[in-house]
Protein backbone atom coordinates (compact mmCIF):
# COMPACT_ATOMS: atom_id res chain seq x y z
CA UNK A 1 0.00 0.00 0.00
CA UNK A 2 1.12 3.38 -0.84
CA UNK A 3 -0.06 6.97 0.29
CA UNK A 4 0.28 10.11 -0.88
CA UNK A 5 2.75 12.37 1.84
CA UNK A 6 1.66 16.12 2.67
CA UNK A 7 2.70 18.37 -0.29
CA UNK A 8 6.07 20.37 1.16
CA UNK A 9 9.06 21.65 -0.63
CA UNK A 10 11.89 20.02 -1.34
CA UNK A 11 12.34 16.72 -3.12
CA UNK A 12 10.71 14.25 -0.99
CA UNK A 13 8.86 11.40 -2.66
CA UNK A 14 5.95 11.08 -4.36
CA UNK A 15 3.94 8.70 -2.27
CA UNK A 16 4.94 6.78 1.32
CA UNK A 17 5.37 2.78 0.75
CA UNK A 18 3.87 0.58 3.85
CA UNK A 19 3.05 -2.94 3.99
CA UNK A 20 3.60 -5.10 1.47
CA UNK A 21 4.59 -2.13 -1.07
CA UNK A 22 7.67 -1.09 1.60
CA UNK A 23 8.46 -5.08 2.29
CA UNK A 24 8.52 -5.44 -1.93
CA UNK A 25 10.91 -2.06 -2.35
CA UNK A 26 13.13 -3.68 0.71
CA UNK A 27 13.65 -7.15 -0.71
CA UNK A 28 14.76 -5.50 -4.26
CA UNK A 29 17.32 -3.69 -2.70
CA UNK A 30 18.55 -6.97 -0.54
CA UNK A 31 20.80 -9.45 -1.85
CA UNK A 32 18.23 -12.47 -1.18
CA UNK A 33 17.88 -15.47 -2.85
CA UNK A 34 15.13 -17.46 -3.11
CA UNK A 35 14.12 -19.82 -1.85
CA UNK A 36 15.16 -18.92 1.25
CA UNK A 37 14.12 -19.05 5.28
CA UNK A 38 13.26 -16.79 7.46
CA UNK A 39 16.78 -16.20 9.08
CA UNK A 40 17.94 -15.34 5.73
CA UNK A 41 15.25 -12.79 5.32
CA UNK A 42 15.92 -11.22 8.59
CA UNK A 43 19.69 -11.34 7.96
CA UNK A 44 19.24 -10.16 4.24
CA UNK A 45 17.23 -6.88 5.35
CA UNK A 46 19.45 -6.46 8.98
CA UNK A 47 15.86 -6.78 10.72
CA UNK A 48 14.35 -4.01 9.05
CA UNK A 49 11.57 -2.14 10.93
CA UNK A 50 9.16 -2.32 7.92
CA UNK A 51 6.12 0.46 8.40
CA UNK A 52 3.03 -0.80 8.36
CA UNK A 53 0.77 2.10 8.24
CA UNK A 54 0.75 5.76 6.92
CA UNK A 55 1.43 7.19 10.52
CA UNK A 56 5.10 5.48 10.17
CA UNK A 57 4.41 2.85 12.51
CA UNK A 58 6.71 -0.46 12.06
CA UNK A 59 7.58 -3.87 12.92
CA UNK A 60 10.70 -5.93 12.57
CA UNK A 61 10.72 -8.21 9.73
CA UNK A 62 11.82 -10.87 12.35
CA UNK A 63 8.64 -9.85 14.47
CA UNK A 64 6.24 -10.21 11.77
CA UNK A 65 7.33 -13.09 10.16
CA UNK A 66 6.97 -15.11 13.45
CA UNK A 67 3.52 -15.06 12.83
CA UNK A 68 3.65 -16.69 9.66
CA UNK A 69 3.01 -20.35 9.14
CA UNK A 70 6.12 -21.02 7.18
CA UNK A 71 10.10 -20.41 8.05
CA UNK A 72 11.01 -20.98 4.24
CA UNK A 73 9.26 -19.37 0.92
CA UNK A 74 10.17 -20.51 -2.24
CA UNK A 75 9.61 -17.53 -3.75
CA UNK A 76 9.38 -13.53 -3.26
CA UNK A 77 5.44 -13.84 -4.01
CA UNK A 78 5.02 -16.66 -1.51
CA UNK A 79 6.60 -14.64 1.29
CA UNK A 80 4.90 -11.13 0.32
CA UNK A 81 1.96 -13.55 0.26
CA UNK A 82 2.21 -14.90 3.81
CA UNK A 83 2.98 -11.50 5.09
CA UNK A 84 0.46 -9.33 4.00
CA UNK A 85 -2.31 -10.40 6.50
CA UNK A 86 0.05 -10.00 9.54
CA UNK A 87 0.52 -6.37 8.22
CA UNK A 88 -2.56 -5.57 7.84
CA UNK A 89 -3.53 -6.84 11.42
CA UNK A 90 -0.91 -4.43 12.64
CA UNK A 91 -2.15 -2.07 10.33
CA UNK A 92 -6.30 -2.32 11.73
CA UNK A 93 -5.37 -2.51 15.78
CA UNK A 94 -3.09 0.49 15.32
CA UNK A 95 -5.47 2.68 13.35
CA UNK A 96 -7.86 3.08 16.23
CA UNK A 97 -10.43 3.29 13.90
CA UNK A 98 -11.94 5.58 10.44
CA UNK A 99 -11.63 8.69 12.22
CA UNK A 100 -7.90 7.88 12.93
CA UNK A 101 -7.31 6.49 9.69
CA UNK A 102 -9.05 9.50 8.23
CA UNK A 103 -6.30 11.85 10.38
CA UNK A 104 -3.30 9.96 9.41
CA UNK A 105 -4.24 10.70 5.49
CA UNK A 106 -4.58 14.65 6.14
CA UNK A 107 -1.76 17.12 6.41
CA UNK A 108 -3.52 19.01 9.00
Amino acid sequence: MAVRPPQQGGDEPDTLEFGIAALDARLSEAELQFPATDDEVVRALDNAKIPYDAAGNGVAIEEALSSVPSSEFDTETELLNQLHPVFEEYRSSASGGFLQQLRSLLPF
